[in-house]
């Protein structure tokens, strides 16, 4: 991903409310395979991590774009954006 596309999946983040909320439990299966469905549906998906998650944002945003074959876009805070281009017809987000 270059830093033109990078900026601009930035901007659009930037408009969006996070969708999920990570807290005292983490990183569970059943969160990873939810971000992976809404990666499915919408391509860019904006996460909060809550104070009482002891983990660091940084490191829960790699692990999750592992698993979910998806890239960092930023981690600004305790707020994480991923981003996986949809199939070819699914497509809602068109990079520069």
């Amino acid at each position: 991903m270059t830093s033109k596309q990078r900026a601009y999946l930035k901007g659009l983040a930037m408009n969006t409310e996070p969708i999920f909320q990570m807290g005292k439990a983490s990183l569970t299966p059943e969160l990873t395979k939810a971000v992976d469905e809404a990666l499915a549906a919408r391509e860019l998906v904006k996460i909060s991590v809550l104070q009482n998650c002891a983990d660091d944002p940084h490191e829960l945003a790699s692990i999750l774009s592992e698993r979910t074959r998806s890239q960092v876009v930023q981690v600004i805070g305790k707020k994480i954006v991923l981003y996986r281009e949809g199939k070819d017809k699914k497509k809602k987000i068109t990079l520069p």
